[in-house]
């Protein structure tokens, strides 16, 4: 029986990451950051579309908007099963990809709605 107690199955018995459901205080900040930025981009993306360059809004600054909009919804959508419990934790890692890629098109949108580069 002794056998039994020093197995660790694979791991060597000094795993502490959090089970499902569990964050570390530093996950929580990590999350409320990135959320926060990226949040706050598409904010300043969205309104950009409907202000520049002119009042009268231009339908491709509306088109790409939207788009932008229609991969947060799919992100969120994600996150809340992941805060649910219904994700594993290494769908983080995904969460985080998407949210990099809505960083990186607002960047884009707020590039061509600003008319940088002309």
């Amino acid at each position: 029986m002794e056998g039994f107690a020093a197995r660790g199955y694979g791991t060597d018995g000094t795993d502490n990451r959090p089970l499902f459901g569990e964050t570390s205080a530093r996950d929580r900040v990590i999350n409320l950051v990135v959320g926060g930025l990226t949040s706050l981009l598409l904010v300043v993306t969205l309104i950009s579309a409907f202000v520049f360059p002119q009042l009268p809004p231009k339908p491709v600054n509306i088109f790409f908007a939207f788009c932008i909009s229609l991969c947060c919804v799919s992100a969120g959508i994600l996150i809340y099963w992941y805060r649910q419990g219904d994700l594993e934790p290494k769908f983080r890692n995904l969460i985080y990809y998407i949210l990099f890629s809505i960083v990186m098109l607002c960047i884009c949108a707020n590039l061509y709605f600003h008319e940088v580069g002309k």
